[in-house]
């Protein structure tokens, strides 16, 4: 009889067990890291040394594997999440501010910033949002136009992670009917960048204008006008990423509760023989264990170039966010007033949970596509005769 295995091959868990052990020998360096919205030397000498932005490239520019491995990103991060905030921040910005440049990059492009980008001696930055367009990005006003061997960017952008440390930014800007992505190294004069402002949970982040950027049309990422795949497939990618970051969250935040539960008593039993609090918990590791096998096949779907990646990275990224939410929460609830003490984890996994229902892209965003799939899917099945 042929059979499945839900178990993970060697490799990914011999990168699980490294992102363990980093987080165990860095954990004096990594105390008290997430309450700062910023990077410190010494953390950032960590991530260096921890050889992880390798995941991020491909192999022929110093990257770990032959290609970029969706799964391996995932798993990192869910292993990474449960011990910084920032390091987890890191390490998924290597690859989101890097992805279409491996994607659509000129070979010139590639030897100036992937090989830097492996070793982490650069951090990039993916310049997507503004003040006044989030999910609608195809409305952006920030434009750029070519005039002879140059390319003039005008706008403005916001909540752009790694500003203030970034190497590089890649910016979607409107290019006639349609949007063009643009390297611009961080020093390129008529850049203004600005930190802040502070969020729930310390992270680096800033906004910046561009007042009349030239750049050479080189600088140009792929087609003109033709962004929006790009974007499309880097999203694709790391917003399955989120979904193993919450469960990450997810599974440390239930082991503290259940650490707790059996230590704590109340009305003469441990806590967790109580069923109020046995029903929560177990509800929770039922969903965190559902959550996994959709971020893990949305990987994987991914590696092959599916078609339908992009819908089951958005179901996993939707599930798993909300999951998560629900699981500190219940966890919080289980904990008491010892959950609500300021720099204890789950107080802090309580901060880091919440803006993973917001950031690359929003629940209620996600459901539109994830409807819309349904629909494309149903349509499929009439027009081949094989609905039910």
């Amino acid at each position: 009889m042929p059979s499945l295995n839900f178990d993970l091959p060697e490799e990914y868990t011999a990168l699980q067990r490294h992102a363990e052990k980093i987080i165990r020998d860095g954990a004096a360096v990594l105390e008290g890291t997430d309450e700062h919205s910023y990077f410190s030397d010494e953390l950032l000498s960590l991530f260096r040394d921890s050889g992880l932005s390798e995941l991020m490239v491909e192999g022929k520019y110093g990257g770990r594997f032959d290609k970029i491995d969706p799964l391996a990103v995932c798993v990192v991060r869910e292993v990474l999440v449960q011990g910084s905030g920032h390091l987890d921040a890191l390490f998924s910005l290597q690859g989101i501010g890097s992805y279409a440049i491996s994607l659509a990059g000129t070979e010139e492009q590639k030897q100036a910033w992937l090989p830097k980008i492996a070793k982490a001696e650069a951090l990039p930055a993916m310049a997507l949002t503004e003040p006044d367009h989030g999910s609608d990005l195809k409305n952006i006003g920030t434009n750029v136009r070519e005039e002879g061997d140059k390319l003039i960017l005008n706008g403005e952008k916001a909540f752009i992670s790694n500003v203030g440390v970034c190497n590089y930014y890649i910016v979607l800007a409107k290019e006639g009917e349609g949007h063009s992505l643009i390297l611009l190294p961080s020093d390129t004069p008529g850049i203004e960048a600005e930190s802040g402002p502070e969020l729930l949970i310390g992270h680096v982040i800033g906004s910046l204008k561009f007042t009349d950027v030239e750049v050479p049309v080189s600088a140009r990422l792929g087609t003109p006008g033709q962004a929006f795949p790009l974007v499309l497939n880097t999203l694709t990618v790391f917003r399955n990423s989120v979904a193993g970051a919450a469960v990450g969250l997810a599974q440390s935040a239930l082991d503290e509760a259940v650490r707790h539960s059996r230590n704590r008593t109340q009305f003469g039993r441990p806590l967790h023989k109580l069923a109020p609090v046995a029903q929560l918990l177990a509800d929770c590791g039922a969903e965190i264990e559902g959550a996994r096998l959709m971020a893990y096949k949305a990987a994987v779907k991914s590696q092959n170039g599916d078609p339908d990646t992009l819908a089951y990275a958005s179901m996993a990224k939707l599930y798993a966010s909300e999951m998560a939410n629900r699981v500190v929460n219940r966890c919080m609830q289980t904990m008491g007033r010892f959950s609500l003490i300021k720099g204890d984890k789950i107080e802090k996994y309580y901060r880091l949970v919440r803006p993973m229902t917001i950031y690359e892209g929003a629940s209620e965003v996600l459901r539109l596509g994830v409807m819309q799939y349904l629909v494309d899917q149903d349509k499929q099945k009439e027009e081949s005769g094989t609905d039910g």
